[in-house]
């Protein structure tokens, strides 16, 4: 039986470089899934596994960011791993919010995908005693996920099982955004159209 996250935080992370339709339509499914009352979106200022990774700038990131859901009031930007500086690591964010007592219940939101790499995350047992987590995975991969592909002692690929949640197939990532505006390449409907304008005001990801 799932755990009623009614009333509680969603927590959606990332680089959101930029953010696109996936992420708002990811955030959206998740909030009416898990009868969530909001959707914070926290973009990191430097992601712990992608430390070459070279980002756009922190205040272009969350500039979009806030355009993006503009007008949804449940959904929120919050820059506390951006104001914190240096890597940005789960277990640090969920602390604070933890002691800030905004929601009856923290539900981390991943991608299924990303379940086989929980094991890396920093202070990983810690993390999960700090929020419920919840994955969702697109037609057909969710079906043959095992619990065996979930590299933490028990009880948690038990649990993280308990709360994985069939998603949109929706073949759209900010990479392939950067690589098509790099090669001159349109990325409408791809997000939103602020975004879009946005982007191309500051002359964002141009090779």
């Amino acid at each position: 039986m799932l755990l009623s996250g009614q009333g509680g935080t969603g927590i959606l992370g990332g680089t959101f470089d930029p953010v696109h339709t996936g992420h708002l339509i990811l955030a959206q499914e998740a909030m009416e899934k898990l009868d969530l009352s909001r959707i914070l979106f926290i973009p990191c200022n430097q992601p712990p596994h992608k430390s070459a990774v070279r980002l756009t700038a922190a205040r272009h990131r969350l500039a979009m960011l806030e355009m993006a859901i503009e007008g949804n009031p449940a959904f929120e930007a919050s820059d506390i791993e951006i104001r914190r500086g240096g890597v940005s690591y789960a277990v640090d964010t969920l602390r604070a919010l933890s002691g800030q007592a905004q929601s009856p219940e923290n539900v981390f939101i991943i991608g299924a995908d990303t379940l086989p790499e929980l094991h890396l995350w920093h202070e990983i047992e810690t993390v999960l005693t700090l929020c419920r987590f919840a994955a969702f995975g697109r037609p057909g991969y969710i079906e043959n996920f095992r619990e065996e592909n979930i590299n933490l002692p028990p009880p948690w690929p038990e649990r993280l099982m308990g709360d994985l949640h069939p998603g949109r197939l929706i073949e759209i990532s900010s990479s392939d955004i950067r690589h098509r505006l790099a090669e001159g390449w349109g990325i409408r409907y791809l997000v939103p159209p602020e975004v879009e304008m946005y982007i191309a005001e500051h002359n964002l990801y141009a090779s």
